[in-house]
């Protein structure tokens, strides 16, 4: 397991944090995860089985994710699904992350490569 320390993660993979991303709001089974995902981005980011839970399985190894003990009751969900949820640890360098890219889209603002965005 790498260092305690949330900069030491990044960058991230695109794709390893919306996983990070889809769990910030809760835990969610493999295949919610993945749906939220394609969900968020109109599609342009379609995970398939192997590259979950290639992911998955990498950021519980560091740490970042955890296999959640809570499961639904068998009667409203499938009992083979296993559900996961984000750490402190993750949560943390989801937050060093999201940093990173947004001094990333301050530079291409200040270069004049994209706009600022509006306030509503």
């Amino acid at each position: 397991m790498k260092e305690q320390n949330a900069q030491s993660y990044l960058p991230m993979t695109e794709a390893a944090f919306h996983v990070l991303l889809a769990l910030a709001d809760g835990e969610k089974h493999g295949y919610a995860i993945k749906k939220e995902v394609s969900r968020r981005t109109g599609g342009k980011v379609r995970l398939g089985p192997g590259t979950l839970y290639g992911i998955i399985k990498r950021l519980v190894l560091d740490g970042l994710v955890v296999e959640s003990a809570d499961r639904p009751d068998p009667a409203l969900d499938d009992e083979r699904r296993r559900y996961y949820r984000m750490t402190r640890l993750g949560q943390q360098v989801a937050i060093a992350e999201a940093r990173r890219l947004q001094e990333l889209l301050d530079t291409a603002r200040a270069k004049k490569l994209l706009r600022k965005p509006r306030t509503a």
